[in-house]
């Protein structure tokens, strides 16, 4: 409800933009983006045609212009920047967090890259350069290195004393880290805590030393999976010295999900999630070609199998009719068992240790589907062609078929992981050609051998 409450904002915004854009009334334009947050700013430039999309960036409040940069896909922010020229860049991303600017800076030209590191203090250019070398998608570039630490051995006042005089805290800052001399990560403190207890009190009584810290190697994935398990707001992010080198909060948690979503939406129709609707049809189409190739190439195997069956086909033109219902049967039947296990796999909920167990429990699904489904089906036939072995022939074949989804569905997306390949991406291909292949297979080949003479 509430997320198609948004979209219709949206699509409202985006009416009214294009009717004043449209008449050349700029200043309403500008008065509705600027009243935006940064995120929905993004959103509408996402919407609009290159030449809009110009116009309307130009009205944004200079002092958001980081800020939008940041929620715009790959393709939409590479055209924004070639919008504006070095001092413009430098501006909109100095008052970015470590993070959020080192999420930014690698879509940058080099020269600009070198007049931002020159903007910046000494402190604040070594922790950009300590972030940007861990490898993309890991904690460590994730994480922000600014951090507010606690000795264990000092008193509340004395805590309460040093924010005071810190003034501004960054942002989602739910608690204090307690560290060692030697800046290893001992705990955490809430701010609650602080504010709740005598200044006399000593912080390692205070100490919360059951928060995990996270590994600065750890994938993406997996810091999402934890945040989303442990209903973390922000959490600690140490090397293997247990060293404290920074945090991540909730806010790039919420990216990652996100991003996770619209790339298993997008991969599994071979696209880009950072793919610009309304990028060049020259550039569009190269990408969508090769992936229409191989399903043109996957397609002519499924052909080669009907091929062989020719004769069969000749002597019994019903079998045309039929065969598209069981290898659709089955490649619906497989999408839903593929959606399932490229979740559980995304969120490491499938492993070596159960994978057999999902394996049988899809099989014993798809038995039942494909019976019950076959029956049905055979009953239809039979009121159609008035054929009883034509019946049975579609019904066993559709429920070999939903077998063939199942096992495909649940082993074709694991294997492809073991061999460092997406899921989401191929396995959508592999299993539509299996399953059709299988269904034209069982159908044609048990049509010829049960209904020919």
């Amino acid at each position: 409800m509430a997320e198609a409450v948004r979209h219709d904002k949206t699509a409202r915004q985006l009416r009214l933009l294009s009717d004043a854009l449209d008449s050349g009334r700029l200043g309403p334009v500008r008065r509705l983006v600027n009243t935006l947050a940064p995120a929905e700013i993004g959103n509408l430039l996402e919407s609009l045609p290159p030449g809009k999309r110009e116009v309307v960036w130009g009205l944004v409040d200079p002092e958001d212009d980081g800020e939008v940069l940041l929620h715009v896909g790959d393709e939409v922010r590479e055209s924004l920047l070639a919008d504006m020229d070095t001092d413009e860049i430098v501006a909109a991303v100095e008052d970015l967090d470590i993070d959020d600017l080192a999420n930014l800076v690698e879509d940058l030209p080099d020269t600009v890259i070198d007049e931002v590191l020159k903007s910046m203090d000494r402190e604040n250019r070594e922790r950009l350069e300590q972030v940007l070398s861990y490898p993309e998608d890991t904690a460590g570039r994730l994480m922000n290195p600014d951090v507010v630490t606690v000795r264990a051995d000092v008193n509340v006042d004395v805590v309460l004393r040093y924010l005071r005089l810190r003034g501004e805290l960054p942002d989602h800052t739910d608690h204090l880290y307690v560290v060692s001399r030697r800046h290893q990560y001992l705990g955490r403190v809430s701010l609650a805590a602080l504010v709740t207890h005598e200044d006399s009190t000593p912080v390692n009584r205070l100490i919360d030393d059951e928060q995990p810290a996270i590994d600065v190697g750890d994938g993406s994935d997996e810091v999402a999976r934890r945040f989303s398990d442990h209903d973390w707001i922000s959490a600690p992010v140490v090397d293997d010295n247990n060293i404290l080198l920074g945090r991540i909060t909730i806010d790039d948690v919420v990216d990652i999900i996100r991003e996770q979503a619209e790339h298993q939406a997008m991969s599994a129709a071979g696209l880009d999630e950072d793919e610009d609707m309304f990028s060049p049809a020259r550039r569009a189409f190269r990408r969508r070609l090769i992936w229409l190739g191989i399903n043109l190439c996957t397609a002519f195997i499924a052909s080669s199998v009907v091929s062989r069956f020719e004769g069969t086909i000749e002597k019994l033109v019903a079998l045309a009719a039929l065969m598209p219902i069981v290898a659709g049967m089955g490649g619906n039947a497989g999408t839903q068992v593929l959606a399932l296990m490229v979740r559980g796999l995304a969120l490491g909920q499938i492993g070596s240790s159960n994978v057999m167990t999902l394996l049988k429990k899809e099989l014993t699904v798809a038995l039942i589907n494909g019976l019950v489904l076959g029956v049905g089906l055979g009953l239809i036939v039979l009121a159609w062609f008035q054929q009883p072995m034509l019946s049975l022939v579609i019904g066993t074949a559709l429920t070999l078929n939903m077998l063939t989804a199942a096992f495909g569905g649940v082993l074709v997306p694991v294997t492809l992981k073991r061999l460092g390949f997406d899921p989401a991406l191929a396995g959508g291909v592999i299993l539509t050609t299996l399953t059709d292949v299988m269904g034209f297979l069982s159908f044609l080949g048990l049509a010829t051998l049960i209904l020919l003479p």
